[in-house]
């Protein structure tokens, strides 16, 4: 919106003097100046709304009351106990900062559009499976395949939207892998369509498991979104993606403003999240935030940089996935279900370790960035 607004203004007042001491509204030009200004937009709306959001949470009671399945016995009952009342459904300030801040600096396109718009599915869905758990006040929420198929539609609508416009086509129909600058494989749309879709729901429930301690799934976060911050401006900068041999996505620059507005965002809300957690994201931030990089990743053609630099979320979610796939199987098998790990997701586990909970999330940071130079290492080694 500032884009337009100071490029409409400039074209107004073009060879006038009022429009030579307005030139400094040539900076709207530039993605670096308005990816600055996203991200400190977001962060002062962030820390701003903050106390008012979680005022607002405790007096229409949207507290945590119920115990989180994975969290449940053990010596951590007492952990549990200390963080009920805490106000959840944070995300909304998120989303709702994130949406706001990315309309107000980004130059609009239907990348950007398509990504803001998807998030607010996304939080709409988190938003009634948080309401379920807290009207019942239990952690069942929403039934999973309700929430799978609302993600599962919204990932396949933007799958074909992608291949049924000419210029992004190719974003479906070819494969690209890291460390390796040529497609692996083209024309192939339906395996493009399942990768895609595979990506946007498996990145949003990743990042959903991970939503367990005060600061991790946030911190994991704004490492990835750092980024695809590099990433997305690679991606659309037909000069350096030519130098880097990416592919080029014409209009995917202005991602990297969505991604700084999401940075700003995360920021303000970690601010309050930190331990202990003054507000919870809840499944409202958690489903629309793994789902936003799920989204980023497939528009700028790199599904797999996002397996690799969200490696924390991969390891959260293959733990869950091992645990309960063993526990069924030897269940069948022997007639007692057997673990794997002394808790899932993974973080717990560290905990039944006796890891304090500030131990475990900053050594996931830790690996969180590990795994981002990895990925970011990608640009370079082909």
């Amino acid at each position: 919106m500032l884009y337009q607004l100071s490029q409409w203004i400039l074209e107004s007042l073009s060879g006038s003097p009022l429009g030579e001491q307005l030139s400094f509204l040539r900076l709207f030009e530039y993605i670096t100046f308005r990816c600055a200004g996203a991200a400190m937009t977001a962060l002062f709306l962030s820390l701003w709304l903050g106390p008012k959001v979680i005022l607002w949470l405790k007096n229409i009671r949207f507290d945590q009351q119920y115990s989180d399945r994975a969290e449940v016995g053990g010596d951590m009952s007492m952990r549990l106990i200390d963080k009920r009342g805490t106000p959840t459904m944070g995300g909304v300030l998120i989303v709702t900062v994130l949406d706001i801040t990315g309309l107000l600096w980004a130059q609009w396109n239907a990348l950007v559009l398509l990504t803001l718009l998807s998030i607010v599915v996304l939080a709409g869905l988190g938003f009634y499976d948080d309401y379920a758990k807290i009207a019942f006040k239990n952690s069942k929420g929403a039934h999973s395949y309700i929430k799978l198929t609302v993600q599962g539609i919204l990932a396949l609508f933007i799958s074909v939207y992608l291949l049924k416009n000419p210029d992004t086509r190719t974003l479906i129909t070819e494969i690209m892998v890291p460390f390796y600058k040529y497609p692996v494989i083209t024309e192939v749309a339906g395996l493009g369509i399942l990768l895609s879709s595979l990506t946007i729901v498996g990145s949003s429930n990743a990042v959903n498991l991970t939503d367990g301690l005060d600061g991790l799934a946030i911190g994991c976060t704004l490492i990835v979104t750092v980024t695809f911050i590099i990433f997305s401006y690679i991606a659309g900068n037909v000069i350096w993606a030519e130098h880097l041999m990416v592919p080029y996505v014409a209009g995917a620059g202005e991602l990297t403003v969505v991604c700084s507005a999401m940075l700003g965002a995360g920021l303000g809300f970690l601010w309050f999240n930190c331990h202990p957690a003054r507000m919870f994201m809840g499944d409202t931030g958690s489903l629309a935030l793994g789902g936003a990089l799920g989204i980023i990743a497939v528009l700028i053609h790199q599904p797999f940089v996002l397996v690799i630099a969200g490696g924390v979320f991969v390891m959260e979610a293959g733990s869950v996935m091992i645990q309960t796939g063993w526990f069924k199987y030897t269940r069948l098998r022997t007639g007692t279900g057997r673990r794997v790990f002394r808790m899932a997701p993974l973080h717990h586990h560290f905990e039944k370790l006796g890891w304090y909970e500030s131990q475990v999330v900053t050594r996931f940071y830790i690996l969180s960035i590990m795994f981002a130079l990895a990925a970011l290492s990608s640009l370079k080694l082909r």
